[in-house]
């Protein structure tokens, strides 16, 4: 059968954790609460690009359909990229309101 655990050994331990917690800060931690540079940029790239992909594929499926090869395709590839600027700019849009609020939210508490 398993032994009882020494009660001096476990409050020597309790007071080591304790001590090592009482260096620490204790409010919450920020991190995770925000997306990265990184994550951000990615995120805008794959917007642009999945634009510009759709109107590529209508454009070329018209093309295709009404063998009229580059008319559709040249006018679709240009829409998706406007779509791609359009909704990369809604998501910095974004990002900057939700960035200041975090902002506000912070000053106020006093943090």
């Amino acid at each position: 059968m398993a032994e009882e655990p020494d009660p001096d050994r476990l409050r020597a331990l309790e007071e080591r954790i304790a001590k090592a917690n009482s260096g620490r800060k204790s409010g919450r931690s920020t991190a995770g609460k925000g997306f990265s540079q990184g994550e951000v940029a990615w995120r805008m790239v794959i917007e642009l690009v999945s634009g510009m992909v759709l109107g590529l594929a209508i454009g070329y499926g018209l093309d295709w359909t009404f063998g009229t090869m580059p008319i559709f395709l040249m006018i679709f590839a240009l829409l998706g990229f406007v779509a791609g600027v359009k909704t990369m700019l809604r998501t910095a849009r974004q990002l900057q309101v939700s960035d200041r609020d975090r902002t506000a939210d912070t000053s106020a508490r006093g943090d």
